[in-house]
């Protein structure tokens, strides 16, 4: 993607941590909501140019998108579908590439979130291998004259008890709507979704104030470096944190001060 659609899909990969971030969103309802309105706009040129019109404001296509969408998904899918679609789009596919994207982005997110992202990475592979040395197999999953109904049947044959529900449905949506991508390709970006997935920390913070731009700078890149990863602030609020902050990452509380915790840090980093 280029200028208007790469800022457009940075955002909402932003808007879509942030929601699966939140212990209120179930990642995996939300990857399959994400997964049917990425088939609808497939479907519908005329609907997908229309939301991604230049010459229409972002509020009458947010607006659009809520009344198309409010009665069919959930709120959070709604609401960032509706944030997707006030933003510039350079095509009205990249739209679709996006949405199709987020979706699978959401179903590892539920993987990761069971603890299971390790197991899907390792069998996405082990099923592109299976795939690559198997031409009847490779020939049966990309037959145009198959219906859909008897490809996700194979998979779920192939697949089933064998490997986790997030892998069988990302093999599933990949084989029976493929949108032009080949077998081994969306084989290949889904195990590099979920290697980027993996090496990507959330560290949440409760703070007494809300911390300033600098704040959050400084404590994002101590704890970068201090576990070695890339590292997603997910920031909150509570007064009764006195004058300090709670820093929770995975199964590790850390409390003190935020020049306390930064300093400590980079005590530990300098040995």
């Amino acid at each position: 993607m280029h200028g208007a659609s790469r800022e457009a899909q940075a955002a909402a990969k932003e808007r879509l941590d942030a929601l699966t971030d939140s212990t209120s969103v179930d990642s995996a309802t939300l990857a399959g909501e994400l997964a049917a309105v990425t088939a609808l706009l497939n479907r519908e040129v005329s609907l997908r140019r229309v939301l991604t019109d230049p010459a229409q404001s972002g509020d009458a296509k947010a607006d659009l998108a809520a009344r198309l969408f409010g009665g069919q998904v959930g709120g959070p899918a709604v609401d960032l579908v509706s944030g997707m679609v006030r933003a510039r789009w350079s095509r009205s596919r990249d739209l679709v590439d996006t949405l199709e994207e987020l979706a699978d982005i959401a179903d590892l997110t539920a993987a990761q979130q069971a603890g299971k992202l390790d197991d899907v990475e390792d069998e996405l592979f082990r099923f592109g291998r299976i795939v690559s040395s198997d031409t009847g197999l490779r020939a049966a999953l990309t037959d145009r004259a198959a219906t859909a109904a008897a490809k996700t049947e194979l998979l779920r044959t192939l697949l089933g008890g064998r490997a986790q529900d997030v892998t069988t449905r990302l093999v599933v949506r990949l084989v029976t709507q493929p949108r032009g991508r080949s077998l081994e390709g969306g084989l290949e970006s889904l195990s590099k979704l979920a290697a980027e997935r993996r090496d990507r920390m959330v560290a949440v913070v409760t703070s007494a104030v809300p911390l300033s731009d600098q704040h959050k700078q400084r404590l994002g890149a101590a704890l970068a470096k201090l576990y070695g990863r890339p590292m997603h602030l997910n920031l909150d609020v509570d007064p009764e944190v006195l004058g300090g902050i709670r820093v929770q990452v995975g199964d590790e509380i850390i409390n003190g001060s935020i020049a306390d915790r930064i300093e400590d840090a980079s005590r530990r980093l300098a040995g």
